[in-house]
């Protein structure tokens, strides 16, 4: 890659390359431009086949490995959780012979892999992002630090160019300790079967934030201000000096600076110092990002929130609905327990920060807390209709106006806001529907392992989303059909679920017809139960599709539909 970047660079400069990553814009474009399109795309599919051979054989081949000391050093390694901190300098921006094919100078470019060993814990990311800035301040200390998860890639170059006007913008530039991006995804079908781009979120409600000190730092895209991601308070007359920020570059050699930086990603370094706690991203909670960002907004600096026409980061989108739950998962899990701990935005942004933002950060920290009530909805006017409870005013009686109000306006709204962020009807059923999956599963179970882990019967762990599916997966998901295909305790309450409300149904229409010689006392009585219970059917409609219908390797497993016939069967009659 470092080889390769050599060629890229002038490439994307001569033909001003977007997206600037090779992979899309090969991907994407639609025929060649001149021999020399030709030269680098057969340049990058030597490199890709390399990589993906590597890969495949699990071994490097010697004369790569003689090239980089740092493939040597990975010899001695018995596992990647016990290893020594391995780092070299690929690129030496500093070296007057670091240069490209056209004779301009290379950024520098560094690998590190930091310390790990089983007795330390490695605080899962906001680690890795700590040990990254520490090295990083000590080889080139830019003043502008850019963070993007691994399975993302710019898609469009002049994302910086954005964000450095605003931080340089002599008003207010010197105020702002970062700039985020919307997180969007490259593989998203039209109408979005999991509704993983956050439309209205990411659209509306995070932009809305701007004029309440800016958004919360999401954990990806995102430019970060040196200075204020390591703890600086900010003061009222504060002022940046660009030259003299720039004027930091280490003096010693590239073999030199390696071996002094090792320390700096130890195991040991952040003992007794501020690091995870004042300094850098912060540890003890599942989203480190989120706290990390309001923890620099109590310190005096606001964000901005930066949406461009073209998009400036992309990713890859669960393609399956058991990646998006245990995503999900682990999201409300983090957020719950920041709203149970001392970063509370209610209490911690206490006379730090405006009333309207730490307001913002609850619902978000609420989200595991929101399955209390979709339970209840989804299971009690089922069971109590069953048993001829009726929990809703009658539809005769003038106090059913409420309810109706109420529920017809609110989803109006929701499709309205949803249609004007560009979304599809068909694409605000699926939100809907997945939002019910995610508070019935995801949210109940983090809701109830963030209880255990406050009583101390469960410790912090990091679940990490797969996103490589395989050729069939992402078939069915291009078709916009929901992947099932696992077994999965979270499938067999979505299958339980759907088959009481679907028994509920039955029971309802059996109720009805029976009483339709009396003035249908029952349709009157019961009404919005019933209501209830065949949208919630029609909702779960792909979950009957998986357990009955479908015969791809994407439908529920047989002891889902089995497990959740009988347990449906024993709630509707015990």
């Amino acid at each position: 890659a470092a080889n390769f970047s050599k060629t890229w660079l002038p490439f994307c400069k001569k033909l001003k390359v977007e997206p600037p990553s090779p992979e899309a814009y090969f991907r994407t474009a639609s025929k060649p431009v001149n021999a020399e399109w030709l030269s680098v795309k057969k340049l990058y599919d030597e490199m890709k086949m390399r990589i993906e051979a590597t890969t495949k054989l699990d071994r490097i081949p010697d004369y790569i490995r003689k090239q980089h000391k740092g493939f040597r050093e990975w010899d001695f390694v018995t596992s990647k959780r016990d290893h020594q901190t391995i780092l070299q300098i690929l690129i030496d921006g500093r070296d007057t012979n670091a240069v490209d094919i056209k004779g301009d100078p290379l950024p520098t470019l560094v690998y590190l892999a930091r310390e790990k060993r089983p007795q330390y814990h490695h605080h899962f990311k906001a680690g890795a992002m700590n040990a990254l800035i520490r090295v990083s301040s000590r080889i080139s200390n830019g003043p502008i630090i850019l963070n993007v998860d691994c399975d993302m890639y710019s898609n469009n170059s002049k994302s910086i160019k954005y964000s450095l006007c605003i931080f340089m913008d002599e008003e207010k530039g010197d105020e702002i300790a970062y700039i985020q991006f919307p997180q969007k995804f490259n593989n998203l079908t039209k109408n979005d079967i999991y509704g993983s781009p956050f439309r209205v979120i990411q659209q509306l409600e995070l932009a809305g934030l701007d004029a309440n000190g800016g958004p919360m730092y999401i954990g990806t895209g995102c430019f970060h201000r040196r200075e204020a991601l390591c703890g600086k308070q900010y003061e009222k007359n504060y002022k940046v000096d660009w030259k003299k920020l720039n004027d930091t570059k280490a003096n010693e050699s590239a073999s030199v600076l390696e071996e002094t930086c090792k320390v700096l990603a130890s195991c040991t370094f952040e003992h007794n110092t501020p690091w995870g706690k004042e300094m850098g991203l912060k540890y003890g909670i599942l989203v480190e990002d989120i706290i990390t960002g309001l923890s620099i907004k109590c310190r005096g600096w606001k964000s901005i929130y930066l949406n461009p026409e073209r998009e400036g980061f992309l990713g890859v989108a669960p393609t399956t609905l058991l990646q998006l739950l245990v995503q999900h998962t682990r999201w409300a899990e983090g957020h719950l327990q920041i709203f149970l701990s001392r970063y509370c935005s209610l209490v911690y942004g206490y006379k730090r920060i405006p009333l309207k933002l730490r307001l913002a950060y609850c619902p978000f920290n609420l989200w595991a807390a929101n399955c209390l009530a979709t339970l209840y909805y989804v299971v009690v006017p089922c069971l109590c209709l069953l048993k001829g409870f009726s929990l809703f005013p009658k539809i005769s009686s003038p106090w059913v106006v409420p309810f109706v109000y109420v529920a017809f306006v609110h989803r109006a709204y929701s499709l309205g806001e949803f249609l004007w962020c560009g979304g599809t009807f068909r694409g605000w059923c699926n939100d809907q529907r997945v939002w019910l999956f995610k508070r019935t599963t995801s949210y109940f179970f983090a809701f109830f392992q963030t209880i255990l882990k406050l009583l101390g019967y469960s410790q912090l762990t990091f679940a990490l989303t797969a996103k490589v599916s395989d050729e069939n997966v992402s078939e069915r998901f291009e078709q916009e059909l929901i992947e099932f295909g696992a077994t999965s305790p979270m499938f067999d309450i979505l299958a339980t679920l759907a088959m009481l409300n679907l028994f509920g149904s039955f029971g309802a229409i059996k109720k009805v017809i029976l009483d339709a010689d009396e003035d249908f006392k029952v349709l009157d009585q019961f009404g919005l139960q019933i209501l209830l219970c065949l949208v919630l059917v029609t909702i779960n409609l792909p979950v009957y599709q998986a357990l009955f219908f479908r015969k791809d390797n994407g439908k529920m497993p047989s002891s889902v539909t089995y497990k959740s016939i009988i347990f449906a069967l024993l709630a509707c009659t015990v």
